[in-house]
């Protein structure tokens, strides 16, 4: 019998169209979007559905809909193949898909999930506007290069490692100028670079503001001990303690994401099958570079 993890996709996943063919077939899921409306104070279901990009793109809203759309998948998962959901041993998600782990977890209710969210995604929002700044993806590079890079590119400006994704996929975040000048050294070190479309830089000091206006949402919010493990973005590790776990999820703001040290501990622990749920497959294409025989089946929003 396989040993069963779910993954939650985070920012970046989102597309004009996701959550509208699970919405019609599933009325669990279409409920998600109803309840979700009503807590946000907009239609969350006409922006996902319908867009346009531009809205839905934004940081204010592109993490309460990617979570909730990620929520709505895992309902499709729960109705077409229950026992899947019953036999998950652990759970992570990406950045904001921390939040959807914890969720699917019964650490904290969809109600509490989707309020904090949405004020994780305000805070971080206004802290970039606060500052010109950015995330690039460098590929084909090690991290040790990438680390030298850093070090290079930091004349120009706050520069550090904001995710490590999986071999030769690691991302930098920091102020714009030092951001272009970390691309144009990968790019000299025979690597590439991809500018990511977000608002700032995330996962970085300069997301300070964002932390103390996090930590104040949670503080409100009842969280309990996880049903299963839920590994953390900050150190890789599973956390069972809700005072630990708002504390962690305060710190994964301004902290790197360390992904693949998440998965690697995950297969440690003896999880040999994976399941993507949310919108979009980027995770699947990451487990492919950190462990390629180890199956990931996409569970999306169509």
């Amino acid at each position: 019998m396989s040993r069963i993890a779910l993954l939650f996709p985070g920012q970046g996943a989102q597309h004009v169209g996701m959550g509208q063919t699970i919405a019609a077939r599933y009325p669990a899921a279409a409920r998600l979007y109803e309840q979700a409306s009503s807590i946000l104070g907009y239609d969350l279901a006409r922006v996902c559905f319908e867009g346009p990009a531009s809205e839905l793109d934004s940081t204010v809203i592109s993490q309460p809909a990617i979570f909730v759309t990620s929520l709505a998948a895992l309902e499709k998962l729960r109705a077409d193949a229950p026992d899947v959901v019953l036999a998950s041993e652990a759970a992570a998600g990406l950045s904001l898909g921390e939040y959807t782990a914890l969720v699917f977890a019964g650490a904290m209710t969809f109600e509490d999930g989707l309020r904090v969210v949405q004020q994780r995604g305000r805070a971080m929002q206004d802290a970039a506007d606060a500052t010109p700044s950015g995330m690039v993806s460098l590929l084909l590079l090690e991290v040790p290069q990438v680390e030298e890079i850093c070090q290079q590119a930091r004349h120009a400006g706050t520069l550090q490692i904001a995710n490590y994704l999986c071999p030769g996929n690691t991302v930098v975040s920091g102020d714009n100028a030092a951001c272009e000048l970390a691309a144009e050294l990968a790019e000299a070190a025979g690597g590439r670079a991809i500018p990511l479309a977000v608002a700032g830089a995330f996962h970085t000091p300069l997301m300070e503001p964002a932390d103390q206006r996090l930590a104040e949402a949670l503080a409100s919010v009842d969280i309990k001990s996880p049903e299963i493990p839920v590994y953390s973005n900050v150190d890789a590790e599973p956390h069972t303690n809700p005072a630990e776990l708002k504390e962690i999820l305060v710190r994964q703001v301004v902290s790197p994401v360390r992904w693949e040290e998440s998965v690697r501990a995950m297969l440690a622990a003896g999880i040999d099958e994976f399941y993507e749920i949310g919108p979009g497959k980027v995770l699947t294409g990451l487990l492919k570079r950190i462990a390629r025989k180890v199956p990931c089946t996409v569970v999306n929003d169509s």
